[in-house]
């Protein structure tokens, strides 16, 4: 299973939810600078001008786009699970959260986010790496020791990180069982082994 970023996170990304994935911005360039830009960036306001300041919310592609060193149009926040409010709470206790409700891809999301932290970048990497540090633990412990119907419950509060490492950990415990029980697949040498051991053997009979 592949748990690697996609770094590439564009209007094109596979995972419609994660590309529709918002977080809040103002404009920070006067509205002559981005009047060609008005009409997409606020389809509500009836208006292709767009003033200083116009709060917004963009998907965060384009948001670390538009707020990128070379064309810094918009200053961002970060949406309001990733903020201090929610750090709060995951430090003190991850394993209470519904992380699926709080955004299906909680720990990817929060990753394509640093670059828009600003400052607070280093607590919201520390606050990722420490709530799957924290919930690790109970995920592989419900995912060994649960019953179908604890685990299920259990499973719709995780994200799509999380519930890969959950179907891993069953997997993990249900190939231990089979090669307990002697069920699993015998270990036999392979194929090139076999092979230069019966070739060594011939060359110590022709030595006879």
């Amino acid at each position: 299973m592949n748990y690697s970023l996609s770094y590439s996170l564009n209007f094109y990304f596979r995972d419609g939810g994660l590309r529709q994935s918002r977080t809040p911005c103002s404009t920070v360039l006067n509205k002559d600078s981005i009047v060609t830009l008005g009409g997409y960036l606020d389809i509500s306001g009836g208006n292709k001008d767009i003033i200083v300041g116009t709060k917004m919310e963009l998907p965060v592609w384009l948001a670390r786009s538009l707020s990128s060193s070379r064309k810094h149009i918009v200053s961002t926040q970060l949406p309001q699970t990733y903020r201090d409010k929610y750090r709060e709470i995951m430090r003190a206790d991850a394993n209470v959260l519904d992380l699926h409700k709080l955004g299906p891809n909680f720990y990817e999301l929060g990753q394509h986010l640093l670059p828009l932290a600003g400052p607070e970048a280093d607590q919201l990497a520390q606050t990722l790496s420490g709530t799957l540090r924290d919930r690790l633990r109970h995920i592989m412990d419900t995912a060994q020791n649960s019953l179908a119907d604890d685990a299920a419950s259990h499973v719709r509060k995780l994200d799509e990180l999380e519930r890969g490492l959950f179907k891993a950990g069953q997997k993990a415990l249900k190939e231990h069982q089979l090669w307990l029980s002697r069920r699993a697949h015998i270990l036999t040498t392979s194929d090139m082994v076999d092979k230069h051991n019966k070739r060594k053997h011939e060359e110590m009979m022709g030595h006879c």
